[in-house]
């Protein structure tokens, strides 16, 4: 089977050498707990998966879920779960049905979705033998939603799918064939696909899975393309529509990153955190922070070298701990050269955890599985190997309390919230930001809750009898706007805004423009019109989002003066006011004027017309028409 991605990097190369290549330095002693918990057979290397790293998502049962893309019944993969105590299930054996038709060779683990089901990729298999999308239950149900087709779909998938708030998968595929360079795809929870856009090279090649920022935007990287002459790789935002903008292409050596390969997250300050495989100061990889905006910070070059033995060539991005910090694992590097864990903070201070190969390689080498944060507050990973042949399954305690994770980070007032965790059956009180809300505690490791009235946007918090877990993010309330009063009004007006979940307002907008505001409850905010304020949407800003109304402001324009206060026909008058921006009529008397023009939007000039009388001028616009309160006088 084809596979591009392998052909421009000798990463498999590392770990068919790694053994005879350790070098035996001192290993840094450390106050984390490494633990091996269950030691996969020889042959079992893919359970981690090395060029597209294999995602562990944690089910509702407090389990840890996965794909193997070469064991099973049929030696083409299986997705598997395992505790954390390491016992191994095998949920699903691929090629089930006849000539593969549900998939073969899955790869990039597998994504919980609200439904509790889990959600992946095959790279074969299928209709047409280029891969599929599924879903599967807990207990092994898996249901076919998408055969690609290799061609209006681009290609086939290399990496797992990813929730959208709204409810949709969201995916990418690489570019194999007829010069095509991957595309993102969104797949309804009915199997309703759509390639959303294809990547082109210039704005990437080889896309890695995105991942989901607060501003409901998709953020992420590509292994290649980009910058014309380095070609290594990009960092791009798609919009749920597929509009894709690069937010930084790569230099390379020693400039900056090459070919990021891990999943970006997002950190507590909004800015969003990855690892490149190579570039940096010594062309063995990077940790990078970027802004939504597109500014990007190198943090931290891997360098190994003695005595400190650096981590080197990570493969697997960054993983959040609830200490603020960020956790990754270089595939290369550390005391023996077998790979390390690794914390770095946001301002790029990074110490070593943990060096594999610590015990002759019984422990494992050449970690590529992403960090999951298990709710029990340990870290979980997978090898690529170990000196056995196969590869572990492990874990790492750094100290952390139990947490909740929060499958569902964004919803309005009145929807369910999932809630993953442990101890539920003692949970008490659930409350969002200090607000209580509604609980339904389904099982001691899945609960849901119903945003509350008067819920604020910040950490939930789940009480049980013994202890209080706290949320490993923050959870997003958006806001609402049902209506306003009055729908029309010159500037200075009084707007009266009712809605939902307004209590943390930072912004208010009229026709575009900041206004000044007052959060009268959590259901009202009383804005007014600013100056230079257009017909147009209402918006609320807040710490959960951005509402928008359903309806349109009307702003009407104002006259304060005018002068010269009279004249002739076929005086130049200068009429001075508020909101003129769009005028589509000036009258004297009621006597349209043939001639007039905007100067700016407090002022617009007219020529007093044939057959003009003495009266008010009036101003109209598309929010309305303004009068003045004084005549202009018309002299023969």
């Amino acid at each position: 089977m084809s596979n591009r991605v392998s052909k421009s990097d000798p990463l498999r190369a590392i770990f068919a050498t790694m053994v005879a290549t350790l070098l035996f330095a001192t290993a840094a002693a450390t106050a984390q707990t490494y633990t091996v918990l269950h030691t996969y057979p020889i042959g079992a290397g893919a359970y981690s998966g090395i060029l597209a790293p294999q995602v562990m998502s944690q089910g509702q049962d407090g389990n840890l879920y996965s794909t193997i893309s070469n064991d099973g019944t049929k030696n083409v993969g299986t997705v598997y779960k395992i505790s954390t105590a390491g016992a191994l299930t095998t949920v699903y054996n691929f090629c089930s049905l006849t000539s593969c038709a549900d998939g073969s060779y899955p790869q990039g683990g597998v994504t919980l979705g609200f439904d509790g089901n889990f959600y992946g990729t095959t790279q074969a298999g299928g209709s047409h033998a280029v891969g599929t999308v599924f879903k599967v239950t807990p207990t092994g149900s898996l249901t076919t939603l998408w055969n690609f087709a290799n061609g209006t779909d681009d290609s086939v998938p290399f990496y797992t799918t990813l929730q959208g708030q709204d409810g949709n998968m969201y995916g990418v595929s690489v570019g194999q064939y007829n010069g095509q360079y991957g595309a993102f795809f969104k797949v309804s929870a009915s199997g309703v696909f759509k390639a959303l856009r294809d990547f082109n090279y210039t704005n990437g090649a080889d896309p890695n899975l995105p991942t989901q920022g607060t501003d409901g935007n998709f953020y992420g990287t590509t292994q290649f393309g980009g910058d014309p002459t380095c070609k290594c790789g990009v960092v791009y935002k798609a919009t749920a529509a597929g509009a894709i903008t690069v937010l930084h292409a790569f230099k390379g050596y020693p400039t900056d990153g090459n070919r990021p390969i891990g999943i970006l997250v997002q950190g507590a300050d909004g800015n969003f955190y990855a690892t490149t495989y190579r570039g940096g100061t010594a062309n063995e990889g990077t940790v990078f922070k970027i802004t939504p905006a597109g500014v990007l910070t190198l943090l931290h070059s891997f360098n190994f070298v003695s005595p400190t033995f650096d981590a080197q060539l990570p493969v697997a991005g960054l993983t959040p701990g609830s200490d603020g910090n960020f956790y990754g694992v270089g595939t290369a590097g550390g005391s023996k050269n077998a790979g390390a864990i690794f914390k770095i903070t946001p301002a790029g201070s990074e110490s070593i955890l943990y060096n594999f190969c610590s015990v002759t390689c019984v422990d494992g080498f050449g970690p590529a599985t992403p960090l999951v944060l298990h709710t029990d507050g340990n870290f979980y990973g997978n090898t690529n190997g170990n000196s056995l042949g196969g590869s572990v399954f492990y874990s790492l305690d750094v100290g952390f309390n139990p947490l909740v994770d929060l499958v569902t980070w964004s919803a309005k007032v009145g929807k369910t919230v999932e809630i993953l965790g442990q101890g539920f059956t003692g949970t008490t009180a659930v409350s969002f930001n200090g607000v209580h809300a509604p609980f339904n505690n389904v099982s001691d490791t899945y609960m849901t809750a119903t945003v509350p009235a008067g819920a604020l946007t910040g950490l939930v918090t789940v009480t049980t009898f013994t202890s209080t877990l706290t949320s490993n993010r923050k959870f997003l309330v958006p806001p609402q706007i049902k209506s306003f009063t009055p729908t029309s009004g010159i500037v200075g007006t009084s707007v009266t805004i009712t809605g939902v979940s307004l209590a943390q307002t930072t912004k208010a907008t009229i026709g575009g423009k900041a206004a000044s505001f007052t959060v009268n409850s959590d259901t009202q905010v009383t804005a007014t019109v600013p100056p230079g304020a257009k017909t147009g949407k209402i918006t609320i800003t807040t710490l959960g989002g951005i509402a928008t109304s359903p309806g349109t402001f009307l702003v009407v324009p104002s006259i304060t003066s005018f002068s010269p206060t009279s004249g002739p026909v076929g005086t130049s008058v200068a009429i001075t006011g508020n909101s003129f921006t769009g005028t589509t009529q000036v009258t004297f008397g009621g006597v349209a004027a043939t001639s007039f023009q905007v100067i700016k939007d407090t002022q617009v000039d007219a020529l007093v017309p044939a057959g003009a009388v003495t009266g008010p001028i009036a101003v109209t616009t598309p929010g309305g028409t303004g009068t003045s309160s004084t005549n202009f006088t018309v002299t023969n």
